[in-house]
């Protein structure tokens, strides 16, 4: 019997637990906020709205509670139908058809005797924009435009201008506009404020722009409420005067007298408003009067001293303004300059700001002042500020003459440190001097090579270069300085490569007895042995240059620079303008014209920067894997499902070069020899692209020949004679093809890429360029090949890993024949995807043919040289027995100087 109930009641237990398994008491958040909101108990509801109002604020989806939250609207709790409402403005648009519930309830309110339940609703209304409720908002909203609170006139004042943004038409055509305008004379200067504010929006937007005009009535009642405004309505009235057009000077006088108190207003904000009142007087020459300027600027000094002692943040702010007002008017702060000294507890961007406030405001009275403080910064710990401090030193010498001198002098003592970052600095900042003023401070020179193994900058290291080729007659053993990079020259950055072989081609014009085996060694790398066609370019026309007119090359490379000028314009002049009309704005603050933050702007021309050096060292990583992930882009181009390019982009294949046409073929075919041409002379760029540069060292004119046999000598001008082998023969070069856009920004959510598929030394390179035409960063960027015909895959990961936006940048993409092959029709379809972290893209290019032809191969760079300067020898030794001329010859590159 005991054994029968304890099996029975072991039995029920597992009923008992088998039926509530998936059984829960709880029925889910919504659920009990949902209970909670219908409760007949106020204080529940009140509670759990303000709990639906959290969860909205986290993120989370409450908007299937939108019906029982729109019935607690009908309340006389202030604190609760505020949360409805906002409630309602988050949701308005994702439910529009439930909105039309609460239209009666908004109704009601605007007529409820609290202004402040009034003033309420009317704003709630103007803010869900949505349509369905337009039509129910015209009648509460004319309403409350009349109503004898100012408190509701002036919030329906703005919801004029939010119902103008959703349907100009209707709030013309029940003149709404015309009500807003005789609202202008409103007794209350909170309701003429916001009057002001909601007509200059209304003006903006509209196409016609003569909606609010100002006349000496408005004026009169514009400054008398200026005083009696708030903070926000006075940075609008003040707007609005910096705006309008005085009809004479006494009124410009007359507004800046009415202005000039609020440069004492504490809010910063205020300030900067009436100092844009006052620059654009001055600027649009509303202002003439001198005394009248003196007096503004006396008055507008202590307030922007002020500026300067506040927090950090408005310190910046304050800094970014004065540099734009310094840049119209420098006889500004002139005497304030202590103030923009740097504080050791100052954060690094205002420090940054404040050296650009010094730069402007140094002269010949202050600038010892300036170097003591400059010199004092250079010991700091932060880099980068020592850097910019260095460099302020060096714009001080290029912008005063007469304080150059004390200036180098700073910088030799900063070089006698030895703090690598400080000396390196110093050097490009030299090169900036010698620029400025040639042929002066020659001493240093000796200073700066003492350090030359010091260097490992790529900017300080072309800097010192350039000294050297510029300097060569005065240095000694400036071969040696130079050739101590060039045991480094394929590993150096294209800038500093560009520069030794323009400072090995100065050297060797200037001494052709120390730089002869240097020059020939140096451009014979550069034209063999480098990827880059910059560098390859130079080599090419340094190269042409001396083998057909030394002379020639002389007057060029050597040709007198122009000084370069003081850097203290931070704009253009043109948005210079612009940005003095929006002092105190973002604007003003990104030095970026007002439309870009959504204000109004008209055409802007701005300064450019250099670009970044988007070229990167690529080492070939084998097989088809980028950045550590198989198969990254997950390409399956054979599912339907992929979209095809219906018209893919075709690369044209370069054609071979005839070998007939030189240099001046490819500018201009009735210019006369080089050797007659002035240099100022301009010329036309003749149409026919495809005469590649590299051709000019194939020409087959006969004035290169009587020269070549003429002097006798070998050397360059022997080894670029197009009857020699080797390298003076280049009939299979051919012009390498243009970039064309494979995947344009329509297609690429914002990003643009051109590319071009080249043959260089038998290895196949992608050049690409990469535009971002979006205004947020892009990332994360790979790419990838599908399977095709000639096995092409990528060799290694793209070398770019942040595309800011508005920029472009180039990467030369190694490509190797090691992958997956399938036959593609035609054969030469390649197919392609990139990522980056917006998204995947896809698009597909036919390869020139040529691309996969075999090229003739060059022959050694040593023996080449052999054979030309054996053919060189042997064709000028004929010559002169030909011509009985009884000149020796000279073997190298000495004949080239006479």
């Amino acid at each position: 019997m005991q054994d029968a109930i304890t099996k029975f009641t072991q039995s029920a237990l597992a009923d008992f637990r088998r039926k509530n398994f998936f059984a829960t008491a709880k029925k889910g958040e919504n659920f009990e906020l949902k209970a909670d909101l219908n409760s007949e108990y106020k204080e529940f509801r009140k509670d759990a709205v303000k709990r639906v109002i959290a969860n909205m604020t986290v993120g989370k989806d409450v908007s299937s509670l939108f019906a029982d939250v729109v019935k607690n609207m009908q309340t006389d709790d202030i604190e609760l139908k505020k949360l409805v409402y906002l409630y309602l403005i988050n949701y308005a648009k994702s439910q529009p058809e439930l909105v039309i519930l609460a239209v009666n309830t908004f109704v009601k309110d605007t007529d409820d005797p609290n202004p402040l339940i009034r003033a309420l609703a009317i704003r709630t209304m103007g803010c869900l924009r949505v349509e369905e409720i337009i039509n129910y908002l015209c009648e509460p909203l004319k309403k409350c435009l009349k109503d004898d609170n100012p408190y509701v006139r002036k919030t329906a004042a703005i919801c004029v201008a939010k119902l103008y943004d959703l349907n100009p038409q209707l709030t013309v055509d029940n003149g709404f506009v015309s009500t807003l305008q005789e609202m202008i004379s409103d007794s209350n200067p909170v309701v003429v404020a916001n009057v002001i504010a909601a007509l200059s929006e209304i003006n903006d937007s509209s196409s016609e722009r003569n909606i609010f005009t100002i006349n000496r009535n408005i004026l009169t009642k514009l400054l008398a409420a200026l005083n009696e405004s708030t903070e926000w309505g006075q940075i609008c009235i003040l707007t609005t005067l910096a705006d309008y057009v005085p009809v004479d000077e006494k009124e410009a006088e007359n507004i800046v007298e009415r202005v000039i108190p609020r440069l004492q207003h504490a809010n910063a904000s205020v300030v900067l408003s009436a100092v844009k009142v006052f620059m654009v007087y001055i600027n649009q020459k509303y202002i003439t009067s001198d005394e009248t300027i003196q007096h503004i600027i006396k008055k507008m000094t202590p307030p922007l001293v002020t500026l300067v002692s506040d927090h950090s943040e408005i310190q910046y702010v304050a800094l970014r303004n004065i540099n734009l007002i310094l840049q119209m008017r420098n006889d500004i702060l002139t005497e304030e300059i202590r103030v923009f000294f740097c504080k050791y507890n100052d954060p690094p961007y205002v420090k940054l700001e404040k050296l650009e406030v010094m730069i402007q405001l140094c002269n010949e009275k202050n600038i010892d002042q300036v170097l003591s403080e400059f010199k004092e910064y250079c010991n700091e710990v932060d880099v980068d500020f020592v850097r910019r401090s260095v460099r302020a030193i060096g714009r001080c010498a290029i912008k005063l003459d007469v304080a150059a001198e004390r200036c180098v002098n700073v910088l030799l003592e900063l070089i006698s440190t030895h703090v690598n970052y400080v000396l390196q600095e110093a050097i490009v900042v030299m090169k900036d001097i010698f620029r400025k003023y040639p042929r002066s401070y020659e001493g240093v020179i000796v200073e700066l090579c003492k350090n030359l193994e010091s260097l490992d900058e790529p900017e300080a290291k072309a800097s010192l270069i350039w000294i050297i080729g510029e300097y060569a007659e005065k240095i000694e053993n400036a071969n040696e300085l130079l050739e101590f990079f060039m045991d480094n020259f394929k590993e150096e950055s294209t800038m500093v490569q560009l520069q030794l072989i323009t400072a090995t081609v100065k050297l060797f014009l200037k001494k052709p007895s120390q730089a002869q085996n240097s020059v020939q060694n140096i451009l014979q790398t550069a034209t063999q042995s480098c990827d880059n066609p910059d560098i390859r370019d130079r080599a090419y026309i340094y190269w042409r240059l001396l083998s057909t007119n030394p002379q020639t090359a002389k007057s060029v490379v050597l040709a007198e620079k122009p000084p370069i000028e003081s850097r203290t314009k931070i704009v253009s002049d043109s948005l210079l303008d612009e940005l003095i009309a929006n002092i105190g704005t973002l604007a003003s603050v990104y030095y970026k014209p007002a439309s870009l933050f959504g204000g109004r702007t008209g055409d802007i021309k701005i300064f450019s920067t250099p670009a970044e050096d988007a070229n990167a060292d690529i080492e070939g990583v084998p097989g088809t894997t980028i950045g550590g992930d198989e198969n990254l882009l997950d390409l399956d181009f054979d599912d339907t499902s992929a979209p095809p390019s219906a018209t893919p982009p075709v690369s044209a294949a370069p054609k071979s070069n005839s070998g007939s046409n030189d240099l001046l073929d490819l500018l201009n075919e009735d210019i006369p020899p080089m050797g007659s041409m002035g240099l100022s002379q301009p010329v036309t760029p003749s149409t026919n692209v495809q005469n590649d540069l590299m051709s000019i060292l194939n020409s087959s004119n006969s004035s290169n020949n009587n020269n070549n046999n003429s002097n006798g000598g070998g050397g360059l001008m022997g080894l670029m004679s197009p009857s020699n082998s080797g390298l003076g023969n280049f009939s299979g070069i051919q012009l390498q093809p243009q970039k064309t856009v494979m995947l344009p920004a329509s297609d690429g959510k914002g990003m643009e890429i051109s590319a071009v598929f080249l043959k260089r030394q038998n290895k196949f390179f992608m050049d690409l360029t990469f535009t971002n035409k979006t205004t947020q960063p892009m990332s994360e960027i790979a790419i990838q090949f599908n399977k095709n015909t000639y096995g092409l895959v990528p060799m290694a990961p793209i070398g770019i890993n942040v595309l800011p936006p508005n920029t472009s940048k180039d990467f030369s993409l190694p490509l190797g024949t090691n992958g997956p092959v399938q036959q593609m029709n035609p054969p030469t379809l390649l197919q392609i995807a990139v990522k980056n972290n917006v998204g995947v893209y896809y698009f597909q290019h036919v390869l020139p043919t040529s691309l996969f032809e075999n090229q003739v191969s060059t022959p050694s760079t040593m023996s080449s040289f052999s054979m030309m300067m054996n053919n060189s020898n042997n064709n000028n030794n004929n010559n002169n027995n030909n011509s009985n001329n009884g000149n020796s010859n000279d073997n190298g590159l000495g004949g080239l100087l006479i």
